[in-house]
C-alpha cells in the first residue's frame, strides 16, 4: 500500500508526524506575520486550506467563502487585503478578521470562515485532518 502523503512531506522526521490525521502544512518560521499560505493537504490540485500569522499568532482556515462557497484568493497565496491586516475574499470583496475569521464587510456580514484545528510540533504547523476536505467551487 502506498503512502498518502505528498512527496515533500515525506522529508519529515517520523517523529512529526502524529498520526494519520495530522498532516504537516510548513515550517512555523516559513509563515511570515501578516502573510498567508494556502496549502493542499490533499494533494487534490487545489489550495482548500491557507494559514495566516497575524499579531504574533497563527490560524488556520479552510479556504472557502461562507458567502458563495467559493475559494477565497484571486492567485497563489493572496489571501489578505494588501496591508496584511484583513482577510479578502476576491470572488465578491467580503473582508474577515484574521484572529476570528468573521466577516465584518460584504454579503456574509457576520458569518465566519470555518477555522480548522492545528497544532505546532517541533517548529512545524501540523493540520489535523477532519474525516473529509471538500474542495470549493
Amino acid at each position: 500500500m502506498g503512502s498518502r502523503w505528498p512527496a515533500a512531506e515525506t522529508r519529515l522526521k517520523p517523529a512529526l508526524i502524529m498520526s494519520a490525521i495530522a498532516r504537516p502544512l510548513c515550517r512555523l518560521d516559513e509563515l511570515e506575520e501578516g502573510r498567508a499560505r494556502g496549502f493542499d493537504p490533499l494533494a487534490q490540485g487545489r489550495d482548500s486550506v491557507f494559514a495566516l500569522r497575524h499579531d504574533d499568532r497563527v490560524r488556520v482556515y479552510r479556504n472557502r467563502c461562507p458567502h458563495l462557497d467559493v475559494r477565497l484568493e484571486y492567485r497563489k497565496d493572496r489571501f489578505l487585503s494588501a496591508d496584511g491586516q484583513l482577510i479578502v475574499c476576491y470572488a465578491h470583496g467580503a473582508q474577515f478578521l484574521p484572529a476570528t475569521g468573521e466577516c465584518i464587510y460584504g454579503p456574509c456580514l457576520g458569518q465566519r470562515l470555518e477555522a480548522l484545528p492545528f497544532c505546532e510540533k517541533d517548529g512545524w504547523l501540523l493540520l489535523r485532518m477532519p474525516e473529509e476536505l471538500p474542495q470549493p467551487g
